[in-house]
């Protein structure tokens, strides 16, 4: 697994595994628990050690079937990403939220803690009052963002008592909003992380050029659509798959090489 350096010196693959709506989008879904905490696994053990989730997934079950999946695990072999509400970014609800997350995770902390969405009502410095304490306490090893601009990040960064790692922000072949911004360039000339999610939404995977450029490879257009975005510095992204086919897929993709000409159509196809 292809890896980047954080600006904290830790390393974190550039394929990592989305979980929305494993155990439900907005409410809960037990329907299906022992089918996800499998694939869970199957993908950890394919090589998917940088797992993304949220407290909103399944209010709280999606970190709970994450859980279980991990404990046939090392911890330490496990990049674990989670993410609090933009409604719980107030100290003490942050605090809470935190303790919950963990508790679903049958973890003692997390790699990775971001704030979903910048919540207007609350000042940062209040959000980041919460998030240097945990993360003194090592109950959370790195703090990020999630959808800001670039002066929110910058804002970010200034009450960060440690580095900001990742903006995790939607970002492909069509949505295209993180360069026309500004955001990919900063992210890039600071050693921040974009975290793209939604490689494979917006109409991408029926994009002519990824298709032509898939077939010149022989390969598919998830395929085509994951490398442009990891080949680039920075990036690193996080398809949701609970296909164990197309989760080899598209780990195979990091071993696609285009060439100077895909990029250059890829580029200009969004």
């Amino acid at each position: 697994m292809e890896t980047l350096t954080l600006n904290d010196g830790g390393r974190l693959p550039v394929l990592g595994l989305g979980t929305w709506q494993m155990g439900g989008g907005r409410s809960r879904d037990y329907s299906r628990d022992d089918e996800m905490v499998a694939i869970v696994r199957d993908a950890i053990e394919m090589g998917y050690t940088h797992i993304d989730t949220e407290e909103m997934y399944g209010v709280g079950h999606c970190e709970e079937l994450v859980g279980r999946a991990m404990q046939d695990f090392a911890r330490e072999d496990i990049f674990l990403t989670t993410k609090v509400l933009a409604d719980n970014v107030r100290y003490d609800d942050l605090l809470r939220a935190l303790d919950s997350s963990l508790e679903h995770l049958q973890t003692e902390y997390a790699d990775m803690y971001l704030i979903h969405w910048p919540n207007p009502d609350v000042p940062l410095e209040e959000t980041f009052r919460a998030l240097n304490r945990v993360t003194a306490e090592g109950r959370v090893r790195r703090v990020g963002v999630s959808n800001f601009d670039v002066a929110l990040l910058r804002e970010a960064q200034a009450l960060c008592e440690t580095p900001v790692v990742t903006n995790q922000v939607r970002y492909n072949l069509h949505t295209r909003e993180p360069e026309e911004n500004g955001l990919l360039r900063y992210c890039q000339e600071n050693n921040i992380v974009l975290t793209a999610y939604c490689p494979l939404k917006d109409g991408v995977m029926q994009n002519e050029t990824v298709q032509a450029v898939a077939r010149k490879h022989g390969a598919s257009a998830a395929q085509v659509a994951i490398r442009w975005l990891t080949r680039q510095p920075q990036v690193v992204t996080i398809p949701m798959s609970t296909n164990r086919d197309h989760l080899r897929q598209n780990m195979e993709a990091l071993t696609l090489a285009l060439d100077e000409e895909d990029v250059q159509r890829l580029d200009a196809s969004g």
